[in-house]
């Protein structure tokens, strides 16, 4: 029996115990471009396609589930970043969104540096060929042996992020006979409008030294004294997935207030200012994020003001995109199994991968968007939680999405915008094979990082 005949769950939001939707979208084989890769779209047959490819293809030939990752895409908005700060400013990478060798190499191609903040994503770099004086090396807790190869390699500056760090990074790099060059990492007490978990810039929190308390001056005073560090600039984040850009004007002009105090004090001019990354994207429909040529000029006159009033020379600036270049470049490819219908408030529709390659749901609340690919459906809306295979209530993908009422076993699934943050934070949780990550270019598929196997689990598994 076809599950049209059997309507299942509240069609609109009058009728909801929670929820965001207010009612069904007028056409549920429609596909936002705010929310999917540039390449991907929706094909005579019904079915959808990335960089020429049908999904169905690229579900058979690597299996479910799979990060694919639409290469094309993740190029151009590497482009776009160059080119709106142009070449008086620096576009760093934050490899923490997702880093892989294919990605280093893209990267480089492009023209944009790289920031890692541990020894495995510095391996990366390194390995991927990425020159380390394009690449910063970031961390609230640096290993010896992290800030040892960093020195060794020759990274183009590490950030400090504490007094303990600037003895660490001065006393290895006087061992290894360099001078390091470094930036200070200030907490400018700026709350970020976003989740309290990805909020880094106010007072009660690990990262940085404080400007209000006093301890960022004298971060400058101890670096400055040490002959083996090389203070080139200030640095600050505040936040994630911000779409007001308030925070990062009244972040840099608190930092040109600390540039304005080492001048007056010690004599001299730092020349570069980062103030991070932290930009939104859109993950549903209602979100509106800045194009990054906007961002580059509201971020240069923001900087380039605060200067003027001071009296200062404006230095170069640097930004540190991750999600935003990342984040709507891939989607995550789901096949449907397991359908529970719950008589009045919503349909679960269970897929084989659920929090351990996308752990964002349950740790931030965080929305997403989901249509059915493999084919089209003209069958009504239903009101619908997408869920993993995880033995926890809170594997949950998107929350609140409407799907057809026909959606069946087998049926595949998208949900954009994955690029950031899923892969690089996926899990094996209840033993699940962490999933691949196929990038798609020109009607060609490849894998860029392969599917995890029962194998490699046994192997670490020596007890």
């Amino acid at each position: 029996m076809s599950r049209s005949a059997h309507p299942a769950g509240p069609r609109h939001a009058d009728v909801l115990p929670e929820g965001h939707y207010t009612a069904p979208p007028a056409d549920l084989n429609s596909l936002d471009p705010r929310v999917w890769s540039q390449t991907v779209e929706r094909t005579a047959d019904g079915a959808v396609s990335v960089g020429g490819l049908d999904v169905r293809r690229i579900a058979e030939e690597f299996g479910t589930p799979a990060y694919v990752m639409d290469e094309t895409d993740f190029r151009a908005r590497c482009r776009a970043w160059r080119d709106a700060f142009g070449q008086d400013a620096d576009v760093f990478y934050a490899g923490k969104a997702f880093l892989s060798r294919a990605v280093v190499r893209w990267l480089y191609e492009e023209g944009l540096n790289l920031d890692v903040c541990s020894g495995g994503e510095l391996a990366t770099a390194l390995a991927a060929g990425m020159p380390a004086e394009r690449i910063a090396l970031h961390g609230n807790n640096k290993s010896n042996d992290e800030i040892h190869r960093a020195v060794e390699a020759g990274v183009g500056r590490i950030v400090l992020d504490s007094f303990q760090e600037i003895a660490r990074v001065a006393h290895i790099a006087q061992r290894l006979g360099r001078r390091q060059p470094v930036q200070i990492r200030v907490t400018v007490g700026v709350e970020a409008h976003t989740h309290e978990f990805i909020a880094t810039a106010h007072e009660d929190q690990k990262f940085g030294l404080g400007l209000a308390d006093g301890s960022a001056a004298e971060a400058v005073r101890r670096v400055l004294m040490l002959d083996s560090l090389e203070l080139v600039g200030i640095h600050s984040h505040i936040g994630s997935q911000i779409f007001d850009m308030a925070g990062f004007e009244v972040s840099a002009r608190r930092v040109v207030g600390l540039l304005t105090q080492v001048r007056d004090e010690h004599g001299i001019e730092l020349p570069e200012i980062d103030l991070g990354g932290g930009l939104g994207i859109a993950y549903t429909p209602e979100d509106d994020p800045r194009e990054p040529h906007e961002i580059a000029k509201s971020l240069g006159d923001i900087v380039t003001r605060e200067c003027e009033a001071a009296g200062l020379a404006v230095p170069r600036l640097s930004v540190e995109p991750g999600r935003a270049i990342a984040g709507p470049t891939a989607f995550t490819l789901y096949e449907v199994g397991t359908l529970k219908e719950l008589e009045g408030l919503r349909t679960y529709v269970s897929v084989d991968g659920g929090m351990s390659d996308n752990i964002r749901t349950a740790l931030y609340d965080a929305e997403y968007s989901v249509a059915l690919v493999s084919r089209a459906s003209e069958a009504e809306p239903m009101l619908s939680r997408v869920v993993g295979k995880h033995c926890e209530s809170g594997d949950i993908v998107v929350r609140d999405a409407f799907l057809p009422t026909d959606l069946a076993p087998g049926d595949l699934l998208a949900v954009p915008a994955t690029g950031a943050y899923c892969r690089s934070m996926a899990s094996n949780y209840n033993h699940a094979l962490r999933p691949p990550v196929i990038a798609v270019r020109d009607g060609e598929a490849r894998t860029i990082l392969r599917r995890e196997t029962e194998e490699d689990l046994l192997r670490l598994d020596v007890g």
